[in-house]
């Protein structure tokens, strides 16, 4: 991957102790397990990333006439009516 930079990062005990754990079932070290995770992590990301979403159009006219006008929370309201809690 080229050069190296040393880095300080805070990791939450009991996730170091499972990756301490697996690098050790791996015989690997705790740089390896982290490299890949965070390569892992970058490729799962940038897929993410690039996922177009075709917008969903559909005909109408838009509002019906009793809510043109009204606000987000009069809709949802209007919406969850009679759905209970």
């Amino acid at each position: 991957m080229g050069a190296h930079m040393k880095t300080t990062i805070d990791i939450a005990d009991g996730l170091l102790a499972q990756i301490k754990e697996q690098a050790s079932r791996e015989s690997a070290t705790l740089k390896q397990l982290t490299e890949e995770g965070l390569q892992l992590l970058l490729r799962e990301r940038l897929q993410r990333k690039e996922r177009k979403i075709q917008p969903v159009i559909v005909g109408g006219d838009g509002l019906q006439p009793e809510y043109k006008g009204a606000s987000w929370n009069q809709i949802r309201a209007a919406a969850y009516e009679g759905a209970g809690a």
